[in-house]
């Protein structure tokens, strides 16, 4: 019998001494990795604005744990004081990656680089620094104002549909109502009157 398992079978006591130290060997990394996770949850990271109105402090996980203001506050436009606290707050968050970083490396050594750089990339890629040309959400474009509207224009009569005649006329092809009488033609005689005539 061959290979590891045929060398145990030989000395038993070799194989458990192995699996103990197996076994305590894992146990001591799972408590560095504890202490690691305490140590970075601990963290707090602070930032305050260039004329310290605005001091904003994060947790490694992004999180405003606290937030303060100075008196100046009261004289600063609300836009301009919401500019100013998430500039502060990106500040401080961009510091998160370093922070975390230096945790691991005095809890870990040099030990599961792999799963420490996955890490660390996943917390660069949500807390960028504060000078990466990309910080920040992109600035909001002009609306463009819409056209204007199109001048209205009175439909066009149908085909085949006789125009409207102006009000208080006759329709077309009738003669005038009210009893007028349509004036004669001039040098034209009355038949009815050249019949009654006595000379």
């Amino acid at each position: 019998m061959t290979g590891a398992f045929g060398e145990a079978m030989r000395d038993p006591e070799d194989a458990k001494r192995r699996v103990d130290d197996w076994a305590a060997g894992f146990a001591q990394k799972a408590e560095r990795y504890k202490a690691a996770q305490e140590r970075t949850e601990e963290l707090r990271l602070t930032a305050s604005s260039s004329d310290g109105t605005v001091r904003v402090t994060v947790g490694a996980d992004g999180v405003v744990s606290d937030l303060a203001f100075g008196a100046k506050t009261r004289s600063i436009p609300p836009e301009e004081l919401a500019r100013m606290v998430l500039t502060t707050m990106r500040q401080a968050q961009s510091r998160i990656t370093g922070q975390v970083a230096e945790v691991m490396q005095e809890q870990l050594g040099e030990e599961d680089q792999e799963t420490r750089s996955l890490l660390l990339n996943s917390l660069r890629s949500r807390f960028p620094d504060e000078d990466d040309p990309d910080d920040g959400p992109p600035e909001p474009a002009d609306p463009t104002p819409p056209p204007p509207p199109a001048p209205s224009t009175p439909p066009a009569p149908s085909a085949g549909r006789a125009a409207t005649p102006p009000a208080g006329g006759p329709p077309p092809g009738q003669p005038p109502t009210g009893g007028a009488t349509p004036p004669r033609r001039p040098g034209r005689a009355d038949p009815v009157e050249d019949d009654n005539t006595p000379w």
